[in-house]
């Protein structure tokens, strides 16, 4: 789904509560939505963008597989894994179980300001990182790995944390994480399924 965009669902209980709820309606009124959903209408200037956003999202789902997303998702996340190992440096999740394939979040050394690692790597390399929220800021920052993301997309972060994280004073070698998610990512890559046809013949 685009950024910025998201569905809304209301339950019969909460058409109902609708009708006594005195809470003030800045800008979305589910009232005025009802009225004109029966025509495919909006209340308000759609924005189209989004849902042109949307309707091409849902073609790359639909043309990659839902199934074969998952397992996509999975795998960069193992290789951002490797990476953390090769650097010899704690994720925050400490059961595996628990593990997100959307994001991988690392802790810093101590004494090292993780949000000086985000810094550096939007002012020299033009990465965006998450910094660690709440209690976490400062000790620890966010690799994402979600959407329409690959493993040279990947990489590419990967790369670009590992040079911010030594500008920012840990002591991890240069190649150290990058060669471990390489490594991973090489041995489990499969043929992507729509260029099966390229390496026939």
């Amino acid at each position: 789904m685009p950024t910025g965009l998201t569905a809304v669902c209301f339950s019969d209980k909460a058409i109902e509560a609708r009708k006594t709820s005195t809470l003030k309606k800045v800008y979305y009124d589910i009232d005025d939505q009802m009225k004109t959903n029966p025509s495919g209408g909006t209340p308000y200037t759609p924005s189209l963008h989004l849902l042109y956003g949307l309707r091409e999202s849902l073609a790359l789902l639909k043309e990659e597989g839902l199934e074969n997303v998952i397992a996509r998702h999975h795998r960069l996340a193992e290789g951002a894994r490797a990476a953390v190992q090769g650097w010899g440096l704690p994720l925050v999740c400490q059961d595996p179980r628990w593990n997100s394939d959307t994001l991988t979040v690392i802790k810093t050394p101590e004494g090292v300001d993780s949000n000086l690692v985000v810094k550096n790597a939007w002012a020299k390399y033009n990465l965006s990182l998450g910094v660690g929220l709440f209690q976490i800021n400062g000790k620890a920052f966010r690799i994402g790995h979600l959407g329409n993301m690959d493993e040279l997309m990947l990489a590419s972060a990967i790369s670009g944390a590992e040079m911010a994280m030594v500008d920012a004073g840990i002591p991890i070698t240069i190649g150290s994480g990058i060669s471990k998610a390489l490594e991973y990512w090489q041995k489990t890559s499969k043929v992507i399924p729509t260029r099966e046809c390229v390496l026939q013949g």
